[in-house]
């Protein structure tokens, strides 16, 4: 074979020595690494060795009671998790094929659209396509792009922050997010005319917890206007309890606005005539730049896409 030949053939890569990289990273000792692959210590070392002597780089410190991936450790692990997820997306695929599914597809969202688009999306794509298995998942989306960094999500529906390495992901916005602020349904404060956020300032509120971009822009909301931000919070992100608490109470709640909407047209919340200058950030669909989509994959985020301009268009 021909010295243009790429690298891993001419060393004789070994789909063990990926295992074992990912392996390493996630458990930081190859004692417990070579258990769970089914190895010798002594021959989990030797993989690692000639890894790294076909690279001529060292890939892990050793330290006394573990090992950490150097910085060409990171970028073999990064990779080595993209070859071995496209290889079980394959086998996915020919799987698929061959029963006559249509394959699998995994979407993560955050809560506004996954309460608004995901859902009618999944249900008009699943009516064209019943073999189409798809999982979906809420979270925040810090959570949901540390998921598809893993190969745990074929794609997410989230925001992008300043701290995310936008080289290795693909962003295509949907919406922005309004806000808005919500009590029970009688609420006292649901007939007051020209409500503001002097009226509110020291009332009880359930906000999002310290730290989360939604709780910063409604603190800054109120500074902005040159008023305390409310000290009579609880704090929680568990949407079950902040509905709960809502209709026992006579507290005030702040929420993205379709997820307001959505609670409110079931009797649980309603909407208070109080106008809040505070909005979140856009989201939109994240995949990434360095896998590309299965088929399952690719007829879900176009059906995003059109459910997403039929929904937001206009906002």
């Amino acid at each position: 074979m021909s010295d243009a030949s790429p690298w891993y053939i001419r060393t004789r890569l070994k789909t063990r020595q990926l295992l074992l990289l990912v392996a390493l990273a996630e458990e930081g000792n190859i004692h417990r690494v070579a258990e769970l692959l089914s190895m010798t210590q002594p021959a989990a070392s030797r993989l690692l060795r000639e890894l790294e002597e076909m690279l001529d780089v060292s890939l892990f410190e050793r330290l006394p009671r573990g090992m950490r991936p150097t910085p060409y450790g990171l970028a073999m692990i990064r990779h080595a998790r993209a070859a071995l997820g496209s290889l079980d997306q394959a086998r996915e695929e020919v799987l698929a094929i061959r029963a006559g599914r249509a394959g699998h597809v995994a979407i993560g969202a955050i809560t506004s659209p996954g309460v608004k688009l995901v859902p009618a999306t999944v249900a008009q794509l699943k009516l064209e396509n019943p073999g189409l298995r798809v999982s979906v998942e809420i979270e925040n989306s810090n959570v949901l792009l540390e998921r598809l960094a893993q190969n745990k999500l074929d794609l997410v529906i989230a925001r992008l922050f300043a701290e995310h390495d936008k080289l290795q992901l693909r962003y295509e916005p949907l919406s922005g997010e309004p806000v808005c602020a919500v009590a029970r349904p009688g609420h006292p404060l649901m007939n007051m005319p020209g409500l503001t956020l002097r009226d509110v300032e020291h009332s009880a509120w359930i906000v999002p917890p310290a730290g989360s971009v939604l709780r910063h822009r409604f603190d800054l909301m109120f500074q902005r206007e040159s008023l305390m931000p409310p000290t009579n919070v609880v704090e929680t992100a568990a949407l079950l309890v902040v509905t709960r608490m809502l209709t026992q109470t006579d507290m005030l709640a702040v929420l993205t606005s379709d997820v307001a909407q959505y609670y409110a047209s079931y009797g649980m919340v309603a909407v208070l005539p109080l106008p809040l200058p505070c909005h979140m950030d856009d989201f939109g669909i994240i995949t990434r730049t360095d896998r590309l989509l299965s088929p399952a994959a690719m007829l879900l985020a176009d059906a995003i896409r059109v459910g997403g301009r039929t929904l937001y268009q206009g906002r």
